[in-house]
């Protein structure tokens, strides 16, 4: 291996380790916000007499972010830069994932409350 590819490596699990930094606490809050979400949606749509597909989708969101802390959490932990790889990509994956859900919760939501 030479400095260059030394160098390289060295530099993507700073990298790696930086982004589970990001995407831990950014997804437990996000967790909070789908349960603060979950919360107001049962009182709006208890006092309309409604239901909607909204609270679920919000359900699976923040389970899918608690997934994504998750796998960011154990990431930062683990002493293997092959687990360090694996878990940031999952991290990775289900943040993105979750991100597009609650863009689709929010929608739902939205012509939920407009009817």
């Amino acid at each position: 291996m030479t400095d260059d590819d030394d160098t390289f490596a060295r530099n993507r699990a700073a990298l790696d380790v930086q982004v589970c930094r990001l995407v831990c606490p950014i997804a437990s809050a996000m967790v909070g916000v789908c349960m603060t979400g979950i919360g107001v949606l049962h009182v709006a749509f208890t006092v309309h007499a409604r239901e909607t597909l909204a609270d679920d989708l919000l359900s699976i969101n923040a389970v899918t972010f608690l997934l994504a802390a998750l796998s960011s959490y154990f990431a930062l932990r683990v002493q293997s830069r092959s687990r360090l790889h694996w878990l940031e990509r999952i991290a990775d994956g289900t943040f993105i994932v979750s991100m597009v859900l609650l863009t689709v919760a929010c929608f739902v939501i939205t012509y939920s409350l407009e009817g």
